[in-house]
């Protein structure tokens, strides 16, 4: 049995079709169509419904999917092992980061990190939503936020406290909260379709309803508006420090809670295997949150 053709035959299925199988592995349609009929050939059975639009398992195919993924894992976990380290990281390394996140940390150390590896290629998608790491072909994705996907295996990287801010004009015009109730007499700037913050508090957690007058997809949408004066934003204290010590932002505590905290995750595809690729990334991350103060401290 051909592993190139099993490779097919997973990737169909993660993608939901044999052209998007064909992109991810960088294939003509007409390769990935002849290896997936090359591997039906040999096993003696259809494995895919196929139309021109669709593509779903039939029973013998539902039953040779978890071997045909453990063997392709299989296969990659022992082509790394016996991969000598002293070669570094090699390989296509596909990351997907929050925009700001990336900008500020990331893409900084990236150059350094391919110089160290000459054998490493890098795209890194700066995005605030998290993709279909199978279906796209992610390696890894750094994410900030609370994972409720119970199916994506995330490690936490750093705790990631935040805080409310405001522009001082804004502060001026308005003044500050001071307690969760009083913002909704505010202007709070949203991030994507978010009605409410939560705050941790002696006595529990307490929900903010929000008062939305300007909503953005990008937290650096909402940080953008804030200098302008746009109204209160919930922002890492990362983001923010930089502009209260400059007088850009004014910091902004309540006397009853504090902006619930939430982690630094790397979110990977596959519980199997860490490449080294993907290994040296994380330590050369690590090490520059590390300089820059963000560390793995409980809540």
């Amino acid at each position: 049995m051909n592993t190139d053709d099993v490779l097919v035959f997973t990737a169909a299925v993660a993608s939901g079709s044999l052209a998007a199988a064909a992109r991810r592995l960088g294939l003509p349609p007409m390769v990935a169509t002849r290896r997936l009929a090359a591997l039906e050939a040999t096993l003696g059975v259809r494995l895919l419904y196929r139309t021109t639009r669709s593509l779903s398992l039939t029973p013998e195919g539902e039953t040779f999917l978890p071997y045909a993924e453990a063997l392709i894992e299989n296969e990659t976990a022992a082509i790394a092992r016996l991969h000598s380290e002293s070669v570094g990281a090699a390989g296509l390394l596909r990351v997907s980061v929050p925009i700001s996140f990336g900008l500020k940390f990331i893409l900084p150390f990236v150059p350094a990190l391919l110089h160290e590896n000459p054998e490493l290629r890098m795209a890194v998608d700066l995005t605030d939503s998290l993709p279909d790491l199978v279906a796209t072909g992610t390696d890894l994705a750094i994410r900030i936020a609370r994972l409720r996907d119970s199916s994506l295996i995330a490690q936490k990287l750093a705790a990631n406290p935040r805080m409310l801010v405001a522009s001082p004009d804004y502060v001026a015009r308005r003044g500050k909260p001071r307690v969760v109730s009083d913002l909704a007499e505010h202007d709070c700037l949203a991030l994507g379709a978010a009605t409410h913050w939560t705050f941790r508090a002696p006595d529990g957690d307490r929900h903010a309803r929000l008062n939305v007058r300007l909503a953005c997809s990008t937290i650096a949408g909402c940080h953008a508006a804030s200098l302008a004066g746009g109204g209160v934003a919930l922002l890492s204290n990362w983001y923010a420090e930089g502009d209260i010590a400059a007088g850009r932002l004014v910091r902004i505590d309540l006397e009853d809670a504090r902006p619930e905290p939430i982690n630094i995750w790397a979110v990977y595809p596959t519980t199997q295997l860490v490449l080294p690729k993907v290994r040296v990334f994380i330590a050369a991350l690590r090490a520059t949150m590390e300089r820059a103060g963000i560390r793995n401290t409980a809540e």
